[in-house]
């Protein structure tokens, strides 16, 4: 997709105003009617060379013995924590990812209803092996689930 000169300030105009990739994926859908996948806007920000600023960083967990903060291969890695959106929302990294996927996970939402997620080669975001049948996340839940997701793959260098 080819963004027209007064979207590209916009979005430049966005960026420096703070906002996050996920905010600038919504305000183009909102504002100009551009619907874009969130790989497909990380990219057309640095494109543009438009610079997201960073988040403050999560405390790190405890390194093992072996210089690494997980248990073992196939074991969750980094969890989440509290941050402002709503109820603490968990996250977790995959050591070892879901075939056909660029990175996967567990997630707790604040209500302790556990699910799987992945993200797959579009950049498409999906839930599976939820606890509770039918379940649907709150919308502040939702936001920290995807804020939590944006800030580990940012610490992997994705």
């Amino acid at each position: 997709m080819t963004l027209n000169e007064q979207q590209k300030q916009d979005l430049r105009e966005w960026i420096e105003a703070g906002a996050s990739l996920a905010d600038v994926q919504k305000r183009l859908r909102e504002e100009h009617g551009i619907s874009m996948t969130y790989m497909d806007v990380r990219l057309l920000v640095l494109e543009l060379g438009a610079k997201v600023k960073d988040r403050p960083e999560p405390k790190a967990a405890a390194p093992t013995p072996d210089g690494d903060a997980a248990a073992g291969p196939g074991a969750p890695d980094d969890h989440g924590t509290d941050d402002g959106f709503g109820g603490a929302v968990s996250v977790s990294l995959d050591r070892v990812v879901q075939a056909g996927a660029l990175a996967s996970g567990g997630v707790t939402f604040s209500d302790g209803v556990t699910a799987k997620w992945m993200l797959d080669q579009m950049g498409r975001l999906g839930l599976s092996s939820v606890s509770q049948p039918g379940y649907r996340p709150s919308t502040e839940d939702l936001q920290a689930f995807q804020v939590e997701i944006q800030n580990k793959l940012a610490s992997r260098g994705y």
